[in-house]
């Protein structure tokens, strides 16, 4: 018997650029992204579970001792910083994703397939800033139940709520590139000991302008700080900014510090993927 085959099926399939197959590909390793956590919530649930924790002790438990700047309710000026503790502290679950990945042969059969080489980092980035879109939405609705209302409008909300994934957006990059370098899954669980004086020195929980002074000037250029205030601006939240230029151009600012991350860190993210192969 004589087995013919038909190439005819795939002209269309080699006629295609190779901008289709760099899209293609993002969204396969994108749609394995989201099948894992579609099949496992409970890893949503407990990314959650911390900035919703921290909201309930902070805001109940310590809310009544707390001081805001001008006045106002301490829980309305708490949330915009949850929100942006809960995107800062994301770059722990892409590194552990990406080094999990790395140490389990995951990439190396990427990169032995016939696939575009930047699918598996832009993938990646794509899988978590849709993850992180889904933790935002439900944690803004769980601050609506317990009684937070901003007075910024529905534009303001919208700019606050991209500003906040866009400061997510930059430290993906961040994790990438500490996955691929950190040697195994029990190493980057160590670094929520990096994450953690990150987020509390600045001013997701107290003004900058009511720490000691040298405290307070690192905490006001603190680039979570900055996402901070803007939303807090953006929200409509009452609290006197402070008098550093950083402070009084929050908004500029929280545009600009994942700019000058990004920038940093996808460049040191895509070489060290290059690298390990050598």
């Amino acid at each position: 018997m004589t087995v013919t085959t038909d190439t005819a099926d795939l002209t269309p399939m080699r006629s295609r650029s190779g901008g289709y197959w760099v899209v293609a590909d993002c969204w396969n390793v994108v749609r394995r992204g989201l099948t894992h956590y579609q099949r496992q919530p409970v890893n949503i649930a407990w990314q959650l579970g911390f900035p919703i924790l921290s909201v309930l002790m902070y805001g109940y438990v310590f809310g009544s001792a707390m001081t805001v700047p001008g006045g106002g309710d301490y829980r309305s000026f708490l949330m915009p910083g949850m929100f942006a503790m809960t995107m800062a502290f994301g770059f722990i679950n892409t590194a552990t994703v990406m080094v999990y990945d790395a140490t389990n042969g995951v990439i190396d059969r990427f990169r032995s397939m016939p696939m575009s080489p930047s699918a598996v980092v832009s993938g990646r980035g794509v899988t978590d800033l849709l993850v992180a879109c889904a933790e935002l939405t439900i944690l803004m609705l769980t601050a609506l139940v317990i009684g937070w209302r901003p007075e910024g409008g529905i534009p303001g909300m919208i700019a606050a709520f991209v500003l906040l994934l866009w400061l997510r957006f930059a430290l993906i990059w961040v994790g990438v590139w500490l996955g691929l370098l950190v040697p195994n899954q029990e190493a980057a669980g160590g670094l929520f000991a990096v994450a953690f004086p990150l987020t509390m020195i600045s001013s997701i929980f107290v003004a900058p302008q009511l720490m000691p002074g040298w405290l307070g000037a690192i905490a006001a250029w603190n680039p979570i700080s900055s996402t901070v205030a803007a939303s807090r601006e953006l929200f409509g939240t009452p609290v006197g900014a402070g008098d550093s230029w950083i402070e009084q151009h929050a908004v500029l600012m929280a545009v600009v510090w994942p700019i000058l991350i990004t920038a940093v860190f996808l460049p040191l993210a895509v070489r060290r993927f290059q690298r390990l192969s050598r």
